[in-house]
């Protein structure tokens, strides 16, 4: 049998992109949910300085950045992404100081630092929503918000339920998300004006860029129309001609054209990621174009069936499409609101995607999931492009399937009436130390939501320094990613048989077995690293990736 994986023991970090390199442009970048990385204090709640104390972790992965998901004061409606201040801390997270020191002791490392911002809408705490509510009809106050006399459609909510909610004096308000997350009207001169000094006052701080939370929803179309339900809007159009009033009006890029001038003020190649759920991907790449962002999460890509013919669909579509303005691509399996790819992957294929499992559902096969979610990693860190991991990921923590009802805190479980499981089950505490109270969570061992016991199989401990650990794949494919510069590559597809996915990168030779036959791999190939065992023959298993030298 050959080995399981490359595996590097030198703890070194892989080689940074130099000034002027464009990092962005093949960096991997790694997502931490500040409530669930790392607790220092220990009232179960993560925060900046648990980040901090953790970020040797992030180093020796081998990762070239680190996104935190909001950490700013908040009444945590929808964890932090209702914010009240967008200039702060939350005392649950830490403070200003905290976070200086967190981006200090990025720099020291050679790690960049980017961090949410949250535009589409303010929490109702927000001091704005209260001068509104405050001022009455028709005040300059809620101008800055999307107020009517009368409800005028018939929109929902993505957290289900209406997105519009009506104030004591009569006037309706409209929220895409929660009803404590009021959108704001970005048709305001003062809304953007007051985002380009947000974006300023974090710059100075010496942020590295900005994740754009909902970036396809920012304007609204004039006219607020109804929307033809049920057909699902989040995901955006299917077609140019089928576009939902709420979601991708072309005159959002006149707001990021705009960023982008405030952002290149500034030295060190900052950036800007937009959340944008939308298709196909050439409206996406719109979002990309050299006066705009610089990378636009790949949903379509993350939402591809397992199967040969999808894959190799979507990477083509995606590349060629982010090539015609001159973008690299992204790439991503999991993050803080989808299933994990460790238990998506193991649903039977064409399964539809929920919004969390709970423990009535079909629960995936646990075995089937990660053996494809390895896979589908040294898939996806074989493209050229930029990949996002999500925290946990390089555990293969699955998704916590059978979380107790009355544990869970998504606004989205409670606005459903719990038909919707929601996101709690990724967003668990990840294990650190699988004999230590909290699996290492924090002091304490208290965790804000629980935590299944088969993390503390999965824990850091007891992967780190394990041939063929998850871990110890995750970080032998970055560190060969790095030395290969399969980021930089070309992806040039080769021939293979029905359900083999193969292609070249460089040097490195690809193949990805989706059929339920071993394939052979080109004569004289050299392993450099598979995500599970090769056949004693030397053929390569179904729902195996391998990277090789030909």
């Amino acid at each position: 049998m050959l080995p399981t994986s490359f595996i590097d023991r030198d703890s070194t970090a892989p080689p940074r992109a130099e000034p002027g390199q464009q990092w962005w442009r093949t960096a991997i970048i790694y997502q931490t949910y500040p409530r669930s990385f790392a607790d220092s204090g220990g009232d179960g709640i993560g925060d900046l300085p648990g980040i901090t104390a953790r970020l040797d972790h992030l180093v020796e992965l081998g990762v070239d950045a680190v996104w935190l998901s909001p950490f700013y004061p908040s009444p945590q409606a929808d964890a932090g992404y209702d914010v009240s201040d967008y200039r702060d801390v939350d005392p649950i997270f830490g403070s200003l100081d905290d976070a200086d020191k967190l981006l200090a002791a990025a720099r020291e490392r050679g790690l960049r630092v980017i961090v949410d911002l949250v535009p589409n809408h303010t929490s109702s705490e927000h001091p704005w929503f209260k001068a509104a509510l405050a001022a009455g009809p028709g005040s300059p106050e809620r101008s800055r918000y999307i107020f009517r006399p009368e409800k005028p459609n018939n929109w929902q909510s993505t957290f289900g339920g209406p997105a519009w909610t009506q104030v004591p004096d009569g006037e309706w308000y409209l929220h895409l998300f929660d009803a404590g997350q009021p959108d704001l009207n970005w048709d305001h001169p003062e809304v953007r004006a007051e985002f380009r000094d947000i974006l300023r006052f974090w710059l100075d701080r010496g942020v590295d860029g900005f994740r754009v939370d909902v970036a396809h929803g920012l304007i609204k179309q004039a006219d607020l129309a109804d929307w033809h339900y049920p057909v699902e809007p989040l995901t955006g159009p299917a077609t140019e001609s089928i576009r939902p009033p709420m979601w991708d009006q072309d005159a959002v890029h006149d707001v990021y054209r705009d960023w982008r001038r405030v952002l290149e003020e500034y030295p060190g190649e900052r950036i800007l990621v937009a959340e944008a759920w939308v298709a196909p991907s050439e409206r996406l790449a719109a979002y990309v174009r050299p006066d705009e962002m610089h990378q636009a999460f790949n949903f379509e890509y993350l939402e591809a069936a397992w199967t040969a013919a999808a894959q190799h669909e979507v990477i083509t579509r995606s590349l060629a499409a982010n090539a015609a303005v001159g973008a690299p691509t992204t790439w991503v399996l999991s993050n803080h609101d989808v299933l994990r790819h460790a238990s998506r992957l193991g649903l039977p294929i064409g399964s539809p995607r929920p919004r969390g499992i709970g423990a009535d559902d079909p629960q995936p096969d646990p075995v089937l999931g990660l053996r494809r979610a390895r896979a589908a990693t040294l898939l996806m860190l074989a493209l050229p492009g930029s990949a996002y991991l999500y925290q946990g990921e390089e555990l293969g923590l699955p998704e916590h399937t059978t979380m107790p009802d009355e544990a869970r805190q998504d606004p989205m479980f409670r606005r459903t009436q719990g038909e919707q499981k929601g996101r709690d089950g990724c967003r668990v505490p990840i294990p650190w130390e699988a004999d230590a109270p909290g699996y290492g969570f924090g002091p304490s061992g208290a965790t804000w939501l629980p935590q299944p016991p088969v993390f503390a199989a999965l824990a850091l401990d007891r992967q780190r320094g394990v041939q063929g650990s998850t871990y110890e794949m995750y970080r032998s494919a970055l560190r060969l990613r790095a030395q290969h510069q399969l980021g930089a590559g070309t992806l040039t597809w080769a021939d293979g048989l029905d359900g083999v996915l193969t292609f070249q990168n460089g040097s490195v030779f690809v193949l990805t077995n989706f059929a339920d036959t071993p394939a052979a791999l080109p004569p004289g190939a050299r392993i450099l690293i598979s995500s599970e065992p090769l056949d004693s023959d030397g053929k390569v298993p179904t729902d195996v990736t391998v990277w090789a030298e030909v």
